[in-house]
């Protein structure tokens, strides 16, 4: 199957942070020719972080097409959250777009507030966005860009949660993005690593806090996915052989990931919680 998926090496393709999806060389597949739903997610809400690009493009487009209406969070790639909105509403559901900065707490409680106000519920929470650079030494690294990674990956899953666990009922879910830098840190991505570990850890400890009420949590541990955040924030070395060293020999596609966000999103997974699934193109995670 990996001969269909593009492999290393890629062009030297560098962008500005957060990165956008058209300019990258190949353009991202979000399963727009691909992804076929069943009805896994029929009228279900859903709040999507990140979602004009990368995996959470590819997570609205199918939980669209599986019957939910979903909210994109986005920092302020417009172009991008607009093309996310057009592919779901050709799924025939509703998309509601907000842009601003969910290192800030009150854009995240705007987030949820948004959501309640026109869908009346959260259903499924998918703590996605993050930020990440790269840096050779820990002398390069700024007190400013420590601590917004720190603020965009890690404490605003803990804002957008506690402000979206009222609106959730018994069998919602929630659903992080962590890494397979949780297990294996890259030492340039330090502090993106380093929430990535975190989160795990916030996951495993919500699940149990949350099981009373009947709400899911689990944890998506992405390997090497071809996104935005790529060509924008890692180096052109690094960018031009980006998934060769997973045994797939090639970084995933976001659509790759979308079908374990379904499947943790849908009523079929009623008793897995406090789970990681690693999806890492062969790469163990033990």
């Amino acid at each position: 199957m990996s001969e269909n998926f593009p492999t290393p090496p890629f062009p030297n393709q560098p962008q500005p942070i957060p990165g956008y999806s058209d300019a990258m060389d190949p353009v991202p597949d979000y399963g727009e020719d691909s992804y076929e739903g069943s009805g896994k997610l029929k009228d279900k809400k859903a709040i999507i972080t990140g979602g004009d690009s990368g995996i959470g493009r590819a997570v609205a487009l199918a939980y669209a097409r599986e019957g939910a209406d979903v909210l994109i969070s986005y920092l302020s790639e417009d172009e991008d959250a607009a093309e996310t909105k057009r592919l779901v509403e050709a799924a025939g559901r509703k998309c509601l777009l907000l842009g601003g900065d969910i290192s800030r707490a009150q854009h995240c409680r705007d987030i949820v507030s948004k959501a309640v106000d026109v869908f009346g519920r959260i259903d499924i929470l998918v703590n996605n966005a993050a930020h990440q650079n790269s840096f050779d030494s820990i002398e390069e690294i700024p007190d400013e860009e420590w601590e917004l990674t720190l603020a965009t990956n890690l404490s605003a899953m803990f804002y957008l949660t506690k402000a979206a666990v009222p609106h959730m009922a018994p069998g919602s879910a929630i659903i992080n993005t962590a890494s397979v830098n949780a297990d294996t840190p890259s030492p340039q991505l330090l502090a993106y690593a380093t929430t990535k570990g975190a989160i795990q850890n916030f996951g495993g400890g919500l699940a149990q806090l949350l099981a009373s009420k009947g709400i899911r949590v689990n944890t998506v541990a992405p390997g090497p996915v071809w996104t935005p955040l790529i060509p924008s924030t890692l180096p052109p070395e690094k960018v031009s052989q980006f998934g060769k060293q997973v045994p797939m020999g090639r970084p995933a596609q976001p659509r790759e990931l979308a079908p374990a966000y379904v499947m943790l999103a849908c009523d079929d997974a009623s008793y897995i919680s406090g789970a990681t699934i690693a999806v890492t193109g062969g790469k163990p995670v033990i």
